[in-house]
């Protein structure tokens, strides 16, 4: 174990200059909760300044890599501007919310070592944020992929749209965002959201971990300055569009939609939009 901390989101294991990061959940095939939030940029931190660690492979446990944000979990952040939203105070708070989120993400995109994702199953709305603050990502044969956030009536706001355009572009990004569909390995692959897909979950980790392996083995702060120079050009792009979602979705996000979005996953049946 690298981490001294006792992580309530997290699993971390350390081999060699080698640490894998794996979401636990919990219980809810990695759904991201408050404590999702909160621990992962400390998480990061932690590895960012551990001089022994090279790499680091993302994933997750069970089943799924995550179904991205805990709807019930982080219900009361949407209440708080459902119910009296009208105010300057409650959407405030949201926006504090909102970009404390991107914040947690940002942490990901912005760790100095690379970062190996390896996704198995669901990998939807917040679990495909997270994936687009990796470096390289794999995929199990039996990945899925979703911008969900249309689906329950919000304008996806933690990264997706900043940093997917580098990765798969415009109109890809587009279909997706518009849509809100799943789509599997062989698409994912198509449009350049994956590198390689590998038969299951222990075969696509074993593939994260021999990369991570192999970049652990070159001189580490030309690595880093490898990541450092391919992200310079597109970062102050993407922090502009985090700042511009996040006060667009501060200012419109309450909606009759949004109340129907939350509703029906809920009661697991379909919504009905009415644009109100």
């Amino acid at each position: 174990m690298t981490s001294s901390t006792d992580w309530f989101a997290f699993e971390v294991d350390r081999a060699e200059s080698v640490v894998e990061v794996r979401l636990i959940g919990p219980g809810k095939h990695n759904a991201m909760g408050p404590e999702f939030w909160r621990e992962l940029p400390l998480l990061f931190a932690e590895l960012e300044v551990d001089e022994k660690v090279r790499a680091v492979v993302l994933t997750g446990s069970g089943m799924n890599f995550s179904v991205g944000l805990d709807l019930s979990a982080m219900r009361p952040d949407f209440d708080a501007v459902l119910g009296d939203g009208s105010f300057a105070a409650p959407r405030t708070r949201f926006h504090h919310t909102l970009t404390r989120m991107q914040d947690a993400i940002t942490a990901v995109a912005e760790f100095r070592k690379p970062v190996v994702a390896a996704v198995q199953g669901a990998c939807l709305g917040g679990g495909l944020d997270l994936i687009a603050a990796a470096d390289i990502r794999y995929a199990a044969l039996d990945a899925r992929f979703s911008i969900r956030e249309v689906k329950v009536a919000i304008v996806a706001d933690v990264g997706s749209l900043q940093r997917l355009p580098a990765i798969i572009g415009d109109g890809a990004l587009r279909e997706l965002a518009f849509t809100g569909k799943e789509i599997g390995t062989a698409q994912a692959k198509s449009i350049g959201l994956v590198n390689e897909i590998f038969p299951d979950s222990d075969a696509v980790r074993a593939a994260a971990h021999a990369t991570a392996r192999e970049i652990a083995a070159n001189p580490p702060l030309v690595v880093q300055g490898i990541k450092e120079v391919l992200n310079h050009d597109r970062r102050a792009a993407v922090a502009a569009g985090l700042r511009y979602v996040a006060a667009w979705n501060a200012a419109f996000l309450p909606s009759e939609d949004l109340t129907e979005g939350l509703r029906a996953v809920a009661e697991g049946r379909p919504a009905h939009f009415t644009g109100r």
